[in-house]
């Protein structure tokens, strides 16, 4: 019977992390105070390394890349977006908003797969050309089990190579525009994992950040016809990082929900409750890499799916 979580990811353990001013025009959630990057490196390899280490206690297998200096890719940290893997061997590579995130694009991934020859590519990089991205499942939330992908669309988030991924590996597509304020800014919500986790039993979204009512309700019934126990969670739980989460089978069969320290912080008793009643929650303090990378946990794993 086949496994839609997996017990396997890839990480990219930084080198040169530092705040991308590229990508800083439209995520609201990177600060730059200026930081010596020196010491900004040394925070993020100490906070990726933690998270490693716990992924692993809890008997997760993480495959690790090692970034290079050059190219300079302050963003490597956050793989998910350039790539993802699925059954069958499929591989998929991304149109990327930011072009200095498109250097992040290494071959060092198939390092971990025993016959190469097996692997399909299915590459949407083409669409850079026409100033049209799609970012990887930073863009896109997928219910594997139940072959359904949701799609916040903004600048990073096509919505018909949105369609295009939906038709090519064969998943029913939900999108919706959703919208946040952040420090008095408001603007469309540019990454769907920040607002959604997707677990095998329950969901975590910032549901009303949905502004239509059409919309959101065609995106509340999916859910619940997927029989998930929807946990709605708050603007301010959602800048905490609280929808940037992801569900992982250990070896022994049990499930584990990652997120960082901000978020976990930010969770109520019956959030809480919820959750453990599906999976163990683990979490690692990451706050470099959140407030500088203006990502968090999920967005630092990638599942690999791949033989």
């Amino acid at each position: 019977m086949r496994d839609f979580l997996t017990n396997r990811v890839l990480m990219v353990r930084p080198i040169a992390f530092t705040y991308n001013e590229e990508t800083g025009a439209d995520n609201l959630y990177q600060k730059n105070d200026n930081q010596d990057r020196k010491i900004l490196e040394e925070k993020a390899e100490k906070e990726f390394d933690t998270l490693v280490e716990k992924l692993r206690s809890e008997s997760i297998e993480v495959l690790v890349i090692q970034d290079s200096l050059t190219p300079h890719t302050p963003d490597s940290i956050f793989p998910n977006n350039w790539f993802s893997t699925h059954e069958d061997n499929k591989v998929v590579l991304y149109p990327m908003y930011a072009e200095n995130r498109r250097l992040e694009r290494t071959d060092k991934i198939f390092d971990f797969v025993k016959d190469k020859n097996q692997i399909e590519k299915i590459d949407f990089t083409k669409y850079e050309n026409e100033g049209k991205f799609l970012e990887g499942t930073g863009s896109m939330c997928l219910d594997r089990k139940n072959k359904i992908a949701y799609a916040n669309i903004s600048k990073r988030t096509d919505k018909e190579l949105f369609e295009k991924f939906c038709e090519k590996l064969g998943y029913k597509g939900i999108s919706f525009s959703g919208s946040q304020t952040v420090n008095g800014v408001k603007a469309p919500i540019y990454h769907t994992n920040v607002m959604l986790t997707i677990g095998e039993e329950y969901v975590i979204i910032y549901l009303s950040a949905i502004e239509d009512e059409k919309e959101r309700e065609i995106v509340k019934n999916s859910f619940i016809n997927s029989g998930k126990k929807i946990i709605e969670i708050s603007g301010e739980q959602t800048k905490n990082f609280l929808g940037n989460a992801i569900e992982l089978r250990k070896k022994d069969g049990s499930k584990i929900l990652v997120m960082s320290k901000t978020a976990y912080d930010s969770l109520d008793d019956e959030q809480k409750n919820i959750i453990e009643e599906s999976a163990k929650i683990v979490y690692s303090d990451i706050p470099t890499i959140e407030n500088y990378g203006g990502g968090s946990a999920r967005c630092m794993i990638a599942e690999f799916f791949l033989d």
